[in-house]
Formats: C-alpha cells, sequence, structure tokens
C-alpha cells in the first residue's frame, strides 16, 4: 500500500515546524505580560480575551501595546526562523503553526484569542507587503468606521488578496486559512456589528467578547 503522506524522512520537518510554530504561538503574552504587573488574570476581566484589546482594559496602554508587539511578533518570529533556515515552505507552516497556537493554545485548554496581532506577523513575515497592505486595511478601517472587530475582518479577508496579486498561491492559501479562522472567532462582533450594538474604538468600554 503505497504512503500516501510520502516518506516520513522528508515529511517530518514539515510536522516539525507546525509543531514548534503552534508551541511558539501558544505563549499567552496578555495573560503573562499582566500577571508580571500584578493585575492578576486577564481572562477574569472584559471579555475574558487574552489579546492586547482585552489588555488595553486594564488601564494599562504600555501591557496593551506590550502584548500586542509579543503576539504579533512570535507569529514574525517563528515564520521568520522556518524562512530563514528552511526556506518559504517552511515559514508558511511554521507561521500558520504559530497563530493556530494563538487562537487554540495548549496552556489554556485550547482557549486562546482572536489571533489578529499574530496574524499580522505571520503576513509581515511570509509576505511582507501583503502583510503591510493588511495593516494599511486595518488602520484606515479603523479610523473611518471606529470598529476594531470590522478593521479586524476587513484586514484579514483583503490580506489573501494581496498575497495572491504580489506573491504566490502558497502565501495566498496560508492568508486565506487565517482569515477563515479570524471570522470564525469573530462571531460575536459580527452579530453586534450587524445589530448596530458593537462598541466604538474610544466608545462605550463594557465587555465585549
Amino acid at each position: 500500500m503505497p504512503d500516501l503522506l510520502g516518506d516520513l524522512s522528508y515529511t517530518w520537518p514539515y510536522g516539525l515546524a507546525v509543531l514548534l510554530g503552534y508551541l511558539l504561538g501558544s505563549i499567552p503574552f496578555g495573560l503573562v505580560v499582566t500577571k508580571l504587573a500584578g493585575l492578576g488574570d486577564v481572562r477574569q476581566i472584559g471579555s475574558g480575551n487574552i489579546g492586547a484589546t482585552n489588555v488595553l482594559r486594564t488601564g494599562r496602554k504600555g501591557l496593551a501595546l506590550a502584548t500586542l508587539i509579543l503576539d504579533g511578533g512570535k507569529g514574525a518570529a517563528a515564520a521568520l526562523i522556518g524562512m530563514l533556515y528552511f526556506g518559504p515552505d517552511i515559514a508558511v507552516l511554521a507561521g500558520g503553526g504559530a497563530f493556530v497556537g494563538h487562537l487554540f493554545p495548549v496552556w489554556l485548554r485550547f482557549k486562546g484569542g482572536k489571533g489578529v496581532a499574530t496574524f499580522l506577523g505571520v503576513m509581515l513575515a511570509v509576505s511582507f507587503w501583503a502583510g503591510l497592505g493588511a495593516c494599511l486595511t486595518w488602520l484606515v478601517t479603523a479610523a473611518i468606521f471606529r470598529f476594531s472587530s470590522l478593521a479586524a475582518l476587513a484586514s484579514a479577508a483583503l490580506a489573501p488578496v494581496y498575497a495572491y496579486l504580489l506573491y504566490d498561491f502558497q502565501r495566498m492559501e496560508l492568508g486565506a486559512f487565517m482569515a477563515v479562522l479570524i471570522f470564525i472567532r469573530h462571531h460575536a462582533n459580527i452579530r453586534r456589528l450587524l445589530r448596530g450594538e458593537e462598541p466604538k474604538i474610544g466608545g462605550d468600554k463594557k465587555a465585549a467578547s
């Protein structure tokens, strides 16, 4: 019977790239920085999310910025290490693994963040100009409509388009894969947007999951 998965001596680096990327992405920096700052468990405030937006609800902008950089950085680091030592195929797999790790971290019983910062970090690492386009899309959408969630959704939706136009099908597939998961993770935000109940940036700070 033919080995449908290929020779293990050939495929193991790909599986290892996904696993190591996942473990790096699983580090819950939002939880770590708030605990180190003496603020307790960020999952007990606001939306209960471990991302930068919820960390900002602690009132500590510096911690929120640190979370944003670290969450984006772990995605970028996974992809860049893969790119540097093994090439674009490994970079894509490691970056995708890091993104999944942030969403479903093994250390937190697979209950993680929504992945926007990690998604942007991965996109910048594997396809810089497409990632930059996704970042600019977020900024422009947020500036016009004042909804962080809408900005994230617009950025995620357009990132695969940028990757396809500027790079290749492989990076477009990675962008599309992450975009689908971001939309799934933002299902509650989408419902609130449709009902006109989503809080705006700088507006009502009531908890939103």
